[in-house]
């Protein structure tokens, strides 16, 4: 069995951007990814100014990354349309090409890098790792990064949510040119009764779709999302329009029981939860690239102070962050579940259409690389 200084745990961009700015400090870091190749997860898309403020000065080139720009938020409500210009720049960029660029990165910095390693479980008295394979890794201090997949010996608590438990779906389409068009520098979100969706073209002008519905409406269209978008022809029909004319390229990802709302209170000594591991946010609120950025420059600056004795405390001070914006996000997610809300709320924001850009500032976690 080895033993190194840190262990990161998950090759997103918070695994990625931990494992860069150890490596760089002079710290032995091993990231073990359980993908053998780029691929798109079902999170992500959309990377707000926060998220590329914190990649820049980190030193990755996110302009050389070729994001398609987006300056504006709109929102489709029973039938209602409400466009604001969002009060902060963000590109729509595909998480095979950020998790690469970002993978890359760690790499050229210093950091072992291997993939294809899945993490079965983790042993905290003793800061054991052990892997699929049967190989065993002990570390000084271990960066969780595993997204939304829990890691047997530290899970996460279940979902938070009361009532039915989310599932996240999502798909990458070729857009017929009127919906190339309609989404030009733009982000779109639809509500509709026990879910919501978002749309944003990426850096190779391909569609990213990405749903979060609760179990029971997924179930009610026999576990079929192509079922599912068709059912919403009448409460969502631009929504099911989009779909129906887009091309699709490869099929649907999807994750279940999504804790949205959820924050990492504390920790273990050694052990720095990062991403969402560390904090939840409805995807609704776009925010979840920044998360995993903030989160990590926060774990990383504070292990390369500290120590590996410096978990709690950043663990605790994340949290402390992270509360306000996330319960923001809840109530938002709320509100475009039910339409009961989201119909009265559609209405009062076709009279002030700024409170959309200001909905989308109060979702925002930052952190000071």
């Amino acid at each position: 069995m080895s033993k190194i200084p840190a262990l990161v745990i998950g090759g997103g961009p918070a695994g990625s951007v931990a494992a860069m700015r150890l490596a760089r400090a002079g710290l032995r870091t091993l990231l073990v990814e359980r993908c053998a190749e780029g691929h798109d997860p079902v999170c992500g898309g959309f990377v707000s100014a926060d998220a590329l403020r914190l990649l820049d000065q980190a030193g990755i080139e996110t302009r050389a990354l070729g994001g398609h720009p987006i300056d504006k938020v709109r929102l489709i409500v029973a039938g209602r349309t409400i466009e604001a210009g969002l009060p902060f720049p963000a590109i729509g960029l595909s998480r095979r090409r950020l998790d690469g660029a970002l993978i890359a990165a760690a790499r050229a910095a210093g950091a072992g890098i291997e993939h294809g390693q899945t993490a079965r479980a983790f042993l905290p008295d003793t800061r054991i790792v052990s892997f699929a394979d049967g190989s065993r890794i002990a570390a000084d201090a271990i960066i969780l990064a595993t997204g939304k997949l829990n890691l047997r010996g530290i899970d996460r608590p279940g979902d938070s949510r009361r009532g039915e438990p989310m599932v996240g779906l999502r798909i990458t389409l070729r857009p017929e040119q009127a919906s190339a068009a309609a989404l030009s520098r733009t982000i779109e979100l639809h509500t509709f009764a026990g879910g919501y969706a978002g749309l944003v073209m990426q850096e190779d002008e391909s569609l990213n779709l990405c749903l979060s519905v609760t179990a029971r409406r997924l179930r009610d269209a026999e576990g079929s999302p192509e079922q599912l978008l068709t059912s919403l022809v009448d409460e969502a029909p631009v929504l099911a329009e989009r779909f129906a004319s887009g091309q699709p390229l490869g099929g649907w990802r999807s994750i279940a029981r999504i804790p949205y709302g959820w924050r990492a209170p504390d920790t273990s000594p050694g052990l720095f939860r990062v991403g969402d591991q560390a904090a939840v946010i409805a995807s609704l609120a776009g925010d979840g690239i920044a998360i995993a950025v903030a989160s990590a420059t926060m774990a990383s600056d504070a292990l390369i102070r500290g120590g590996p004795e410096a978990s709690r405390k950043y663990q605790r001070d994340f949290a402390a962050s992270a509360r306000r914006p996330l319960a923001f996000a809840e109530m938002l997610r709320a509100v475009a579940e039910k339409p009961a809300w989201a119909r009265p709320a559609s209405r009062l924001l076709r009279f002030q259409p700024r409170a959309l850009a200001w909905a989308a500032v109060a979702t925002r976690i930052t952190a000071t690389a």
